[in-house]
């Protein structure tokens, strides 16, 4: 039977609530939301980019301590506050997955925790 492995890693933010920066399982991993906080300060970055760099960043150093890295992401789901902000979030995201292209989905929501304004997580394989 396969176990839960929860990955922890003190380059993202730690959780701001009762759950796991991520967890695998066989040989899939499961990245938790990520806002755009820096894990040294535990504050936002300030505006949309910055947050959503931050939240991007934050996402590659759980993929690292997981042993994965962009090219195993699955599947990504971005959590906007602004849908006005999309174009801004795709050309952020196009320059961190380069040619990679995985499934995404993009919604609007009326806020996020903290008074975020981004939150991305994703699916990913391990090898």
């Amino acid at each position: 039977m396969s176990e839960l492995n929860f990955i922890s890693t003190e380059n993202a933010p730690a959780a701001v609530g009762p759950y796991s920066q991520a967890v695998a399982y066989d040989n899939v991993l499961y990245v938790s939301g990520q806002l755009g906080l820096n894990p040294e300060t535990m504050t936002l970055a300030d505006g949309f980019a910055a947050q959503t760099r931050q939240s991007i960043k934050n996402l590659g150093a759980i993929l690292e301590k997981a042993g994965c890295t962009v090219s195993d992401i699955i599947s990504v789901d971005v959590f906007l506050v602004d849908m006005a902000e999309f174009k801004t979030l795709n050309e952020i995201y196009a320059d961190f997955m380069g040619d990679h292209k995985p499934a995404r989905a993009a919604i609007q929501v009326a806020a996020l925790p903290l008074g975020g304004l981004v939150e991305i997580k994703c699916v990913a394989r391990k090898k």
